[in-house]
């Protein structure tokens, strides 16, 4: 019963199963072997009428059941009418009295090599068009480039000749308009360069803490423009000299305080960088860019490392952007074998911070890095990004800024009032455009009157209109005292 059984099995599997003598005849095939292989009559048929490419004498029917110990390769089975389809074949060797027989056995792959071929082609395909667009984004940045800078160029000139106020307003915003057309378009080529995997780090020596100087002197104006407090820290442990990409290292800390500062109506930024590690000449720094913003919830966290991803619609509309400029942080910190992370609340603040690894100069290498250090990291630096989190919500008094109502949010809007109309008494719509959304956000929770007269400031503020912007703040002024008066 067992050997009609196993009869049975072999006569009814969809692999084709072939029995040759030690001279290549068949002397046994299955029943898939004769519907796949169709031939009249399969049996007394030899092996190289099957596999006439890759077996033509009894020798080779020997090598190729010996080679590989019955190992599975891919051979062309050929049909009755000579056509032929890829398979699967084992050759097994099988001694019985004193003749050697020889197993096949033979699966059909004929689809999986379509499918494989098809992906392939695919494959190339997709290949191609990635080429092609990679090569259109770095014409058409190119091309673009060139026109904005020439735009650029002469409204700087015509800046320096130009006298009247509303010509100069102009000039301004078309002077503002070319310099963030520039960075998307370097912002969309470096997202090309690092999605190719053409984009390459060039590290050289420089003096870490000029570099450090020159990005806080870069952004320190417009940041205590805007009313904030900008301060920065490097840590003693880092030498004078290290080795790194610093145009790129510029780039990443340029990118995360320019957010910083376009999320952040009131308080503080704090930039940090430590030592955390060291292994002989390399080591790791740690930077944190603080703010008191408007934070981020958690569940939008996710998003912020994705290309042409913001945590919502509105924020592009609002705040500008394409949303490429985190991405583009996170895939250069990775090339600098780094991660990058951000840890934030909603109303109180964020935090975005990475580590990098660097060279130290052979003359300024103090030996191999303490591991303690790196202990240290792991154990503190989660515990000093929480407290950072809170000192700096608990200065800038977050909460009770926003709510409209108590003495720290009408002193702030005081505040702001008053460097809004000196913007607009010198004329720098710019500035006061910024004010004007500042304040716009801290009456959110204003009564309907106090809201309406902070939208038609913003709105003489936009229009660059000076006697009903400034007739607009003195109002929403006396509104704001009347309306705490009666609380």
């Amino acid at each position: 019963m067992e050997q009609g059984l196993f009869q049975f099995s072999i006569d009814n599997t969809s692999e084709i199963v072939l029995i040759f003598d030690d001279t290549g005849r068949i002397i046994y095939a299955n029943r898939s072997a004769v519907q796949q292989l169709e031939y009249d009559q399969v049996l007394d048929r030899y092996v190289t009428d099957i596999f006439p490419k890759e077996v033509q004498t009894e020798y080779d029917l020997k090598e190729v059941a010996a080679d590989r110990n019955g190992e599975a390769r891919q051979m062309l089975l050929y049909r009755g009418n000579r056509t032929c389809f890829p398979a699967r074949v084992k050759f097994l060797p099988y001694k019985e009295a004193d003749k050697c027989l020889y197993v096949c056995m033979a699966k059909n792959i004929s689809n999986e090599s379509f499918l494989e071929k098809k992906a392939s082609i695919a494959g190339q395909e997709a290949e191609e068009a990635h080429k092609v667009k990679t090569e259109f984004v770095a014409n058409v940045t190119h091309e673009l480039r060139t026109p904005v800078n020439g735009i650029l160029g002469n409204t700087r000139e015509l800046l320096e000749m130009e006298t009247d106020k509303d010509k100069l307003r102009l000039l301004h915003l078309v002077e503002r308009g070319c310099r963030d057309m520039n960075s998307i378009i370097n912002n969309i080529l470096d997202f090309s360069k690092l999605e190719a995997g053409k984009f390459v780090l060039e590290p050289r020596k420089f003096q870490f803490r000029n570099m450090m100087e020159y990005i806080q002197a870069n952004h320190q104006k417009r940041i205590t423009e805007k009313g904030l407090e900008f301060s920065m820290i490097v840590s003693n442990e880092i030498p004078e000299h290290v080795i790194g990409d610093e145009l790129r290292i510029v780039q990443i800390l340029n990118n995360l305080i320019s957010n910083a500062y376009k999320f952040t109506s009131v308080g503080e930024i704090h930039v940090e960088v430590v030592k955390t590690a060291q292994t002989d000449n390399r080591m790791e720094l740690f930077f944190m860019v603080v703010d008191s913003g408007i934070g981020i919830a958690r569940q939008d966290q996710d998003k912020l490392f994705k290309s042409f991803s913001q945590v919502d619609a509105s924020i592009s509309r609002k705040y500008g952007g394409t949303g490429l400029g985190l991405n583009i942080c996170k895939q250069l910190v990775e090339l600098m074998n780094g991660n990058i992370f951000v840890q934030s609340e909603v109303g109180k603040g964020t935090i975005f911070s990475f580590d990098i690894w660097v060279e130290v100069p052979e003359e300024e290498c103090t030996g191999s890095g303490d591991s303690s250090v790196a202990a240290f990291a792991g154990n503190a630096l989660e515990q000093t990004l929480i407290q950072k989190l809170t000192s700096l919500s608990e200065t800038a008094a977050t909460d009770k800024i926003w709510r409209f109502g108590e003495r720290e949010n009408k002193e702030e809007i005081k505040k702001k009032l008053s460097k809004l109309v000196l913007s607009i008494e010198m004329e720098n719509w710019e500035k006061a455009e910024s004010f004007a959304e500042t304040v716009k956000q801290l009456v959110e929770e204003a009564p309907r009157e106090v809201k309406s007269a902070a939208l038609r400031l913003k709105m003489s503020v936009q229009k660059g209109d000076y006697e009903k912007a400034a007739a607009a703040a003195e109002v929403l002024q006396q509104i704001v005292e009347e309306v705490h008066g009666r609380g």
